[in-house]
């Protein structure tokens, strides 16, 4: 049973950091119980801090742990991005921002919790720092690119511009939307992208992984979880849900919650 978000809303809320000469947002959660890592929550492509609903809430309360969220540039409430998309969006995430973001946070050795991209970001990350991470929650993870996560990119592009879905979007960002879902769309589908593999660098770390997927991602698909099995350095636990899209957390949050509070507390 989770504690009700009013009971420790008070303790939270949104702020901003500057870093660079660029504002990132971020929500932060004290649940203040002591000897368990921080938390740090990595959202999706088109995610931000307000895209993760109740679910920071659900987890501080569930693991008693720290929880941080951040939008990364040109999302959310954080400043535009100041360079062009690449297919080294997800490394330049890993390697040049999030250092420094963690040092503005006091971020010491943190369990890194991410969706979908995040979770590519993530790994990243604790193969670039393999002991500055405690641990990472990787939430339908790309690993590499297959045909059938590019057939639903397509597919979204085509949901994008002929649905509602749009103005749902466009809620949870300062940004233009059509920019923020071009910078994911456009680089995902761009021909320099099909070779993009994160594969070989996972061997790099050396933290305990959860890889956390859903049976009916239309994303990322269950191979994606064994490719972080096989290549990960570290101890590798994989849970498949059944019935369960390409957003666990939204989908089966009973099911998320207690896998990373089960992790968290066996990392602890």
């Amino acid at each position: 049973m989770t504690e009700p978000r009013d009971s420790i809303s008070a303790k939270a809320g949104i702020q901003f950091v500057e870093l660079g000469g660029d504002r990132f947002e971020y929500l932060e959660i004290t649940a203040g119980r002591d000897g368990v890592p921080p938390l740090l929550l990595l959202h999706e492509g088109l995610g931000s801090v307000s895209m993760w609903g109740d679910f920071p809430y659900q987890l501080a309360a569930t693991t008693g742990a720290r929880i941080v969220a951040y939008s990364r540039l040109g999302y959310g409430r954080s400043s535009a991005r100041r360079t062009p998309w690449s297919n080294r969006f997800m490394h330049e995430e890993a390697r040049d921002v999030l250092p420094g973001l963690r040092a503005a946070l006091h971020l010491d050795r943190p369990v890194l919790v991410g969706h979908s991209t995040g979770a590519s970001i993530a790994l990243l990350h604790a193969a670039h720092d393999p002991e500055g991470v405690t641990g990472i929650v990787a939430m339908t993870p790309l690993i590499d690119v297959e045909e059938g996560n590019l057939a639903s990119i397509r597919e979204a592009r085509r949901i994008f511009e002929t649905t509602p879905w749009r103005q749902k979007l466009a809620r949870h960002h300062e940004h233009p939307i059509e920019q923020v879902f071009s910078g994911w769309n456009d680089t995902w589908l761009d021909e320099s992208f099909r070779d993009w593999s994160i594969a070989a660098e996972l061997a790099a770390i050396r933290c305990p992984v959860l890889a956390l997927g859903g049976r009916d991602d239309p994303y990322s698909s269950p191979r994606q979880l064994e490719l972080i099995r096989t290549n990960a350095g570290g101890p590798v636990d994989v849970v498949l849900l059944p019935d369960c899209g390409h957003v666990p957390h939204r989908d089966e949050p009973h099911a998320v919650l207690g896998a990373i509070a089960g992790f968290v507390e066996r990392l602890g």
